[in-house]
């Protein structure tokens, strides 16, 4: 018997991998399951995108080795975040990534040294603590305010502030769906600069923030460039989640030292998903603000159902992901249990996010209205009977 490495003991599968084999059983037997646990996009690329792909595959020459990003993808990369207020430099401030989540797995390889203290959210993205634990850096969690859903550094001990190297942030937030806004992004830079601590922000739902709120890059505040990075990806925005791409901008040496890493990782994104994600990236689009809209009216509607079954929930500002506590108190792992076994519905326990994420649930708005609302029914007949 070879026995895992201490650092891949770290990490805990149990949650999921209980829950995705309840929800196998489920189907076996024959049940209907509406799963609500899995944010991954339900609608279509932009036809563009598409078209590109389909075109580079017919190409004879699109199946070698790529070893890097093209240099139109970073060019794309740097036109499209001029959204933001950014300016790029194409060629030192971009890196191409297998997906932003490929990209924060990687980060505390390249930027973590065994012991050293890395800040993360709590409630957070599973990956952030992960990444660390197998960087053999220390996890801390920032707690997240449960009413502004910003990090509260009031609660943040101020030798552990001075000891941080590295401070992980997401916004808009998985899993609590919370936004950003120009002042909390300047606290959280002040603090950076103040204690030397270096952020990586992931901001994989850019544009995905409903009610007219505008989408604030870290990057756009001035200064910004010299204590931070942002991670960003075509999975959301573009609805190319299986196409595994998405990139890293910002600070020049850190992207350097990822690069580098990179380099002895993988030989490069297959050609047709770059030239997709190049059409994506710099061609207009008349989609996005009608999908901003598909998801509101999904927020909408999940939200409104489960209000007439008397389970009032917070409407999300932004993501595809409803934040909710869970009724009557009950620990967020036997609600998940209990939800997929009598109602057919499947969601994520919060524990899964960490120690503030106890008592919440995340379920994903990826399915049409009708079908939401027949979770939500689904979910108020199970109350009915057990809250």
């Amino acid at each position: 018997m070879i026995q895992p490495s201490q650092r891949l003991n770290q990490l805990d599968e149990g949650v999921f991998q209980e829950l995705a084999l309840e929800k196998r059983k489920l189907l076996a037997s024959g049940k209907d399951v509406i799963d609500l646990s899995v944010g991954s996009p339900d609608l279509p690329p932009p036809p563009h995108a598409m078209k590109a792909l389909v075109e580079s595959a017919s190409a004879k020459t699109s199946y070698g080795y790529t070893i890097t990003g093209l240099p139109e993808f970073n060019q794309a990369v740097a036109h499209f975040y001029a959204r933001y207020g950014v300016v790029l430099d194409a060629e030192r401030e971009v890196l191409q990534l297998q997906g932003s989540q490929d990209g924060l797995a990687h980060l505390a390889l390249a930027l973590v040294n065994p012991g050293d203290t890395v800040l993360l959210p709590d409630p957070g993205y599973p990956i952030y603590e992960g990444s660390v634990r197998l960087g053999g850096g220390i996890p801390y969690p920032i707690p997240i305010d449960a009413k502004t859903l910003h990090p509260n550094f009031d609660l943040v001990p101020q030798d552990v502030l001075e000891r941080a190297k590295l401070m992980i942030l997401n916004y808009p937030s998985n899993p609590t769906a919370g936004i950003a806004t120009v002042e909390m992004f300047e606290q959280v830079i002040s603090v950076a600069r103040q204690y030397d601590i270096f952020i990586a922000h992931d901001f994989a739902y850019s544009e995905l923030i409903f009610d007219n709120q505008p989408a604030i890059s870290i990057l756009s505040l001035p200064g910004a460039k010299e204590v931070a990075v942002e991670f960003n990806s075509l999975s959301k925005t573009f609805n190319m989640a299986g196409c595994r791409i998405g990139y890293l901008v910002g600070n020049a040496e850190v992207i350097g030292h990822l690069r580098k890493l990179k380099s002895h990782i993988d030989f490069g994104i297959f050609l047709p998903i770059q030239r997709a994600a190049i059409a994506a990236l710099t061609t207009e689009w008349d989609g996005l603000a009608p999908q901003r809209a598909e998801y509101m009216r999904r927020r909408d509607a999940l939200c409104f159902a489960l209000s007439r079954h008397g389970w009032e929930i917070r409407k999300p500002s932004a993501t595809m992901f409803v934040w909710a506590q869970t009724p009557s108190g009950q620990t967020s792992y036997s609600f998940a249990l209990d939800l997929i076994r009598h109602a057919g519905v499947a969601v994520t326990p919060g524990s899964a996010f960490g120690p503030n994420g106890e008592h919440h649930i995340r379920m994903a708005i990826v399915h049409a209205p009708e079908v939401l609302e027949e979770a939500a029914n689904r979910i108020g007949a199970y109350l009915a009977i057990h809250a």
